[in-house]
């Protein structure tokens, strides 16, 4: 049997190269949406506040970049680092702002927004559940997965928003002691999932819980020391953190220890899709 070569992958002869469009799940992964996650929130607050653009302003903004950045990252045909961690950057300043613009501009209370971004989300994974037999993000090798994928990520981070705001100042625990909470959440979904909670769940709910770890400690580096915070600023924390995001991408780049390949006959290709199962492949 002849062999070919694609994306630096082997691919047997009449067989075709199935690529996934996200990252695999490895310790860069959650170091780097941590990072992201701190930069939404440090990054929404510089535009909206330092450079004087406003909540609204600030929306249409980041929303039309994030809209072409999209457009692209659905273009490609594979996972290319660069362009997939800018809109996870891009979604996490969004997924404030949608927050925000509730919050401060519509008056609507924190306990209120939590509880409609948890219901909306859940919506969106009973929708792709649905329609894919699957949330695993081993296998978003369609269009429409990837649509479901990346509407699920939206909502986690306004949902992430909203719960972080509301532990870290309705409830006036201050940032330190909610970024000690959250942390330890995500230690014991971890530890369940290494006891047999089921893989999925465990990451989703990981996903969810970083976006307020890392809005808490965003908050606890920029806020001024009277506001309970280190005092860096959102300047001084926003490209602290932009920076150790570049520096891993481009190891990331470089490395492809994060690529995840699916090389399948067009039989196995067919019925994978149809069961919605890409994983025991």
């Amino acid at each position: 049997m002849t062999n070919v070569t694609t994306n630096a992958v082997t691919v047997p002869s009449g067989s075709r190269y199935l690529a996934n469009k996200v990252p695999e799940v490895t310790i860069f992964f959650w170091i780097i949406k941590i990072l992201c996650t701190t930069v939404g929130e440090t990054f929404a607050d510089f535009l909206n506040t330092n450079l004087n653009l406003g909540l609204t302003n600030t929306t249409y903004v980041i929303g039309a970049i994030l809209i072409a950045v999209l457009g692209v990252q659905f273009y490609v045909k594979r996972y290319i680092p660069t362009i997939y961690w800018l809109a996870v950057v891009l979604v996490s300043i969004v997924g404030t702002l949608i927050t925000d613009n509730l919050t401060d501009n519509l008056g609507v209370s924190l306990e209120t927004t939590t509880l409609v971004f948890a219901v909306v989300l859940a919506l969106v994974f009973a929708a792709w559940y649905a329609s894919e037999r699957t949330l695993s993000i081993h296998s978003i090798v369609t269009p429409r997965r990837e649509a479901f994928y990346w509407l699920a990520i939206l909502f986690t981070f306004a949902l992430g928003t909203a719960a972080g705001d509301l532990v870290s100042e309705k409830f006036n625990l201050g940032y330190f002691v909610a970024t000690a909470i959250f942390a330890g959440l995500i230690a014991v979904i971890a530890v369940a999932w290494k006891m047999g909670l089921n893989e999925v769940l465990s990451f989703w709910a990981i996903y969810i819980l970083t976006r307020p770890l890392g809005a808490s400690i965003g908050d606890s580096l920029a806020q001024s020391k009277d506001d309970g915070g280190l005092g860096l600023g959102t300047v001084t924390t926003s490209f602290i953190f932009l920076g150790a995001i570049l520096a891993l991408v481009i190891y990331l780049t470089s490395t492809r220890v994060d690529v995840t390949e699916n090389v399948l006959n067009d039989g196995e290709i067919n019925a994978t899709l149809d069961s919605g199962d890409l994983e025991k492949h």
